[in-house]
């Protein structure tokens, strides 16, 4: 396949641009935003524009690794029926594909998904079952799966689940979050994939594994969920891939039940093998948005920024996760 390579500032111009709960507020403003100046071997993102169930699986299959054996497409399932998560009608295909299953983990905070009966409610209502089977992997449970980088956490805690599957695809929605500043692929990996009590290790930075609210470190937050986004990175090898839909992209992730309403359109579709240099490249395009009107990224800006939310790119990639340095492919010229 011909591969169409395009600047950050070719695909910002494609899409109308130029170049550009609670956790301890870092207080800056989008001017102030450093992006840190990628150097080494670059990833390869690819891009489309179309959020489409068709160009959902063209992305993934651009990506040329194939989904096989027993494929876990982890998705989150939305707080409510107000929230923003990715609709079956829109990833069903996909799914349908790989052959895989929904998986999940049950909640930290006392929400709809916070024990299996209630989030198996809460899956009914939004008809992913109907698509494929759905599987919360810490119904029955956690384990522990090794971390690399032990700066703060000493193990990461999975549902047990996690084990009958051969192959992840981590499907992720990328929008804001009000502890992590932004949700993508790196948060999916992390808070997405632990169990209850693995959540409450990653918000405590391993200082408690039945508290979400004991958070004394942003960084140390955004670092904790770093090292688990790895060590479940590790768990599958080469046997994963990473896509981020950026569509509905509200301040408020998609556990709050009363998310603000969007002000940034949507931009596309984005998917690698390398999770930092997926989360990186959407973030550029967030940071890199002209605005007009009906379409502003200053208060998604300022969420991320509020939280110090970019550096969970760095971090990452500083423990060998992946690279800050990509290229674009835009696979609509294709």
């Amino acid at each position: 396949m011909k591969r169409i390579l395009l600047s950050f500032a070719l695909i910002a111009t494609l899409l109308g641009f130029t170049n550009c709960g609670p956790g301890k507020s870092v207080s800056t403003t989008p001017e102030e935003t450093t992006v840190t100046q990628p150097t080494g071997e670059k990833s390869i993102v690819y891009f489309t524009k179309n959020i489409t169930p068709e160009a959902l699986v063209k992305i993934y299959e651009a990506l040329g690794r194939k989904a096989e054996g027993r494929v876990a497409v982890k998705i989150s399932t939305g707080e409510s029926e107000q929230t923003n998560h990715l609709r079956p009608e829109l990833i069903g295909d996909l799914v349908k594909k790989v052959n895989g299953t929904f998986v999940e983990c049950n909640t930290a905070y006392g929400g709809s998904r916070s024990t299996t009966e209630s989030h198996r409610k809460e899956i009914a209502k939004r008809g992913y079952e109907k698509i494929a089977p759905v599987d919360i992997m810490d119904a029955e449970g956690d384990m522990e799966i090794p971390v690399q980088d032990t700066k703060w956490i000493k193990y990461n805690l999975v549902g047990t689940h996690l084990q009958n599957y051969d192959f992840m695809i981590n499907l992720a929605h990328f929008k804001g979050h009000a502890m992590g500043g932004f949700g993508g692929v790196l948060k999916n990996q992390s808070i997405g994939v632990a169990s209850k009590r693995g959540k409450c290790n990653i918000h405590s930075t391993g200082k408690s594994l039945d508290n979400i609210w004991g958070q004394e470190s942003q960084d140390g937050f955004l670092e904790s969920m770093a090292a688990a986004a790895q060590a479940v990175a590790t768990y599958f090898g080469d046997k994963i891939l990473y896509i981020n839909v950026m569509n509905n992209m509200s301040v408020d992730c998609d556990c709050n039940a009363h998310p603000d309403t969007p002000k940034l359109k949507d931009m596309g579709i984005l998917a690698s093998l390398d999770p930092v240099a997926l989360d990186k490249a959407c973030l550029d395009l967030v940071f890199g948005h002209v605005d007009s009107t009906g379409d502003d990224a200053k208060p998604l800006q300022q969420r991320i920024n509020r939280q110090h939310g970019t550096h969970i790119v760095d971090y990452a990639a500083s423990i060998g996760l992946g690279s800050l340095n990509y290229e674009i492919v835009n696979i609509d010229n294709q």
